[in-house]
């Protein structure tokens, strides 16, 4: 399907970022080192999760497919744009671009379904401390992750399917640094303004049911720790919350200039600098913020370099 859309050239341009400075070469090294921290931050916190055992909790379990989400995530875009800087080459085929755009919904669904999952995670720790491991038990977890990455697979064949039917016929050229939905169907020589409306919906949705799950569970989240007599108790509450308001804030943030503000406050300047935003910054930050603000991942860390210290000790 994807192929048969004949563009101008047959392939599109990705005119990208780096025009846009005087010093492409720096940007393009500082792009590169936050891809390298983003990678190796995610990767190191899959495998503290999966390899410590006072992390096989629920809440770690969903920190651990957001991290997976988060590695994805930055692959999708990141090395495409640096190998065609470095090759001095702009173009991307239909088919990477439509597979390209595939994945990058896919992930963004999934997360938004996920930071949902982890506020809902966290309300039943906190309002129903006795009952946590029956509702919060592993196939309860397994269920709802399974369900973020269905709804973001859904999401991501759908819109990919109508967007890669359009013909694109203005121009091949993307003003963006991957394939974008709304970059890409400024191309396009087809009315689009009702997919448009349809997209809207479609993503107010995506957003509408995940901030309602995420502000009804601070909502009694808030109510419980406001009762609670013990001022450690409310200490040790807000500390296993505030790393996920500060992920849902950046997310959410960013999805809803993009998706939800009407065209006019768009320009192709603005909507580059906040896909690189969520794109490259958010998996550089995700890991940063569930590490350095968590004593048992920290702990687990000190753990597992004194395991890897062990052998030269003796």
């Amino acid at each position: 399907m994807w192929m048969a859309n004949q563009t101008l050239g047959g392939d599109f341009l990705l005119l990208g970022i780096f025009d846009q400075i005087s010093h492409p070469g720096l940007l393009c090294l500082f792009i590169f080192s936050l891809f390298l921290i983003a990678v190796s931050g995610n990767i190191l916190l899959l495998l503290l999760i999966h390899t410590d055992s006072s992390l096989h909790t629920p809440m770690y379990f969903f920190i651990n497919q957001l991290s997976l989400i988060d590695l994805i995530y930055i692959s999708v875009t990141v090395p495409k744009m640096l190998v065609n800087q470095l090759a001095k080459v702009r173009t991307i085929s239909v088919l990477e671009c439509g597979t390209q755009m595939y994945f990058y919904l896919l992930l963004l669904g999934a997360e938004y379904c996920l930071l949902a999952a982890m506020a809902y995670d966290r309300y039943v720790a906190i309002c129903h401390p006795l009952r946590y491991s029956m509702l919060m038990n592993h196939r309860a977890c397994l269920l709802l992750s399974s369900g973020c990455w269905f709804v973001g697979s859904l999401d991501g064949f759908m819109l990919t399917s109508i967007t890669m039917t359009f013909p694109f016929c203005r121009s091949c050229a993307i003003q963006h640094f991957f394939c974008e939905v709304p970059a890409l169907l400024k191309l396009s020589c087809s009315d689009t303004s009702l997919y448009k409306v349809f997209m809207y919906l479609c993503c107010v949705f995506m957003l509408l049911i995940p901030v309602a799950v995420i502000s009804g569970s601070y909502y009694f989240i808030i109510l419980t720790i406001h009762r609670m007599n013990s001022a450690e108790g409310r200490k040790k509450a807000f500390a296993t919350c505030s790393s996920h308001i500060t992920v849902v804030s950046l997310f959410y943030g960013a999805a809803v200039y993009t998706y939800v503000l009407p065209s006019s406050y768009h320009t192709p300047e603005k909507d580059m600098i906040m896909s690189f935003f969520y794109t490259i910054l958010t998996p550089v930050l995700n890991p940063v913020i569930y590490s350095l603000r968590n004593k048992d991942v920290t702990g687990a860390l000190k753990k597992l370099l004194r395991v890897g210290k062990a052998p030269y000790s003796s």
